[in-house]
């Protein structure tokens, strides 16, 4: 069924798809003068870590300089670092972060 003008009655929808947000890491580097047990709270805390995992990223930083908290998109990885400096100045501590890219090293 056409319409006056000859042009069909229905249009056909192109689906488009959504490309995925980047990826970005929240690396914890070590210092040394922020507690153990402060970087253990801050991983369960902001990074929702299970405790046994907490302790191996942990000792990850203490023996290889840094170790990842988790993996989000850019605003939450920006912004879960920000916290945690923000936590980490409060009870003075020098805990640095960092936000990079996932893939890049």
């Amino acid at each position: 069924m056409t319409r006056r003008d000859d042009s069909p009655l229905t249009q056909t929808l192109e689906r488009s798809e959504t490309a995925r947000p980047r990826l970005f890491r929240v690396l914890l580097l070590n210092d040394d003068y922020t507690p153990m047990d402060f970087v253990v709270m801050v991983l369960r805390r902001y990074f929702r870590q299970d405790d046994a995992q907490a302790r191996a990223i942990m000792l990850s930083v203490h023996q290889k300089g840094q170790g990842v908290a988790g993996v989000y998109t850019r605003e939450v990885a920006e912004s879960k670092a920000a916290q945690v400096t923000a936590h980490a100045r409060q009870e003075e501590y020098p805990l640095e972060l960092s936000v990079e890219p996932e893939g890049e090293s």
